[in-house]
């Protein structure tokens, strides 16, 4: 296969983008995106765009067109793409198999969610009710906040089958809380987190639902935001002008998708995940060692701990224990979310996933703040997830040669 190369990364803060349209974010990450390597969108053979929310929160579909209306980017093979959270991966995916498939040399992903009003306030019942459209229909009766309460009992599960503590799995929280205040695009910049706060209840924080153990600070953030990356083969980046020993490669990737039904699926130990994660690693030709960062989708405290089971940075049910025992931390054993994550740098859904691959790539290039700064990390790998642990894209980084 062809080698494919990040050319460049540009995202949004998270957070609050108040009076922005869809179609403004999408022009802006096209032109910013652009902007970091001094090209214009006519050196780009193909796009791919990926949102969650905009039927549901927007009443738009087509979202391929708005990024064809972008100048430069008419007439070209664009599709949108959608796999629940896991729709930015998915987007980045879209466009390594149309270099693969010599459709140019040269591609778009962009990714973005609009989740506020044009004052910055969130509407949390109808977010909710529209990500809960990625559950399975039978799994939503009775449950006000669909994916609250799913991963409300998948923590329970998960805290009941290993033995694992409400702080264990808050520590992730804290972890990223702290990392978030160093990164200027982390919607939670400002915000500071201690064990106490993220398990005592009172305040801001309290338990979503009866009788289960979730609580506010182990949940990830409403988000507005956008993500692009533009990707290229060696010929693509000659085109481009820019020079592969200063690039980040895409050195392995791996998708899979768990059935949406909940008696069909593990999710202690969901067998897509592990399967995306794996064949990543085999295409990199690495394993789980020679990761030295990474970025995961802690949609809530849980996925921190399975996810970093996935990684294959812990064993099944130590996942937590990992972060507890600082290992997560930059300066730790693996940096891992040292953007924040999902909890504290946030989440624009369809912008997740390119968001992840884009720090990772700035952690390999050394362009991350110093507090953050992972050293020396020669790979980075990154797992997105879409869905009650259904949809999974799972990436390996290569730092530059």
């Amino acid at each position: 296969m062809k080698p494919i190369y990040i050319a460049a990364y540009r995202q949004s803060k998270f957070g609050k983008l108040l009076a922005v349209t869809q179609e403004q974010m999408i022009a802006a990450a096209v032109s910013g995106v652009c902007a970091e390597i001094g090209i214009t969108p006519e050196l780009i053979d193909s796009g791919s765009i990926a949102a969650a929310c905009n039927f549901s929160l927007h009443q738009q579909g087509l979202m391929a067109g708005l990024l064809a209306g972008v100048p430069g980017m008419a007439a070209k093979p664009i599709e949108a793409v959608e796999n629940a959270c896991a729709s930015g991966g998915q987007a980045v995916l879209s466009g390594i198999y149309k270099l693969q498939a010599g459709i140019g040399e040269t591609a778009i992903a962009v990714g973005l969610e609009k989740m506020r009003d044009n004052e910055g306030r969130a509407d949390g019942k109808r977010v909710g009710e529209a990500l809960g459209y990625f559950s399975d229909l039978d799994e939503r009766e009775g449950k006000t906040f669909v994916f609250p309460h799913i991963f409300a009992e998948i923590m329970q599960l998960y805290m009941h089958h290993w033995s694992v503590s409400e702080a264990e799995l808050a520590a992730i929280a804290v972890q990223e809380y702290a990392n978030a205040r160093h990164n200027p695009y982390a919607q939670m910049q400002k915000a500071e987190l201690t064990l106490a706060q993220a398990t005592t209840i009172g305040g801001n924080n309290r338990y979503l639902v009866e009788g289960l153990p979730l609580k506010t600070y182990d949940c990830s953030q409403i988000t507005d935001g956008y993500a692009a990356l533009i990707l290229a083969t060696e010929e693509g980046l000659m085109r481009l002008g820019v020079d592969k020993h200063s690039c980040v490669q895409i050195a392995g990737w791996g998708q899979a998708v768990d059935p949406l039904q909940h008696e069909q699926r593990h999710v202690l130990e969901p067998a897509g995940a592990y399967r995306a994660m794996q064949t990543a690693y085999a295409m990199a030709g690495v394993a789980a060692a020679d990761i030295q960062a990474a970025e995961i989708h802690d949609c809530f405290t849980v996925m921190g701990a399975l996810g970093t089971e996935i990684l294959g940075k812990a064993k099944p049910g130590k996942g937590a224990a990992y972060w507890a025992n600082g290992n997560a931390a930059p300066s730790g054993d693996c940096g891992i979310n040292t953007s924040g994550g999902l909890i504290a740098k946030g989440h624009p859904v369809g912008a997740t996933g390119i968001a992840m691959i884009g720090w990772a790539a700035w952690q390999l290039l050394n362009k991350v703040p110093a507090e953050l700064q992972v050293r020396n990390a020669k790979h980075a790998a990154t797992f997105n997830i879409g869905g009650p642990v259904c949809a999974s894209v799972c990436t390996v980084l290569r730092g530059p040669q």
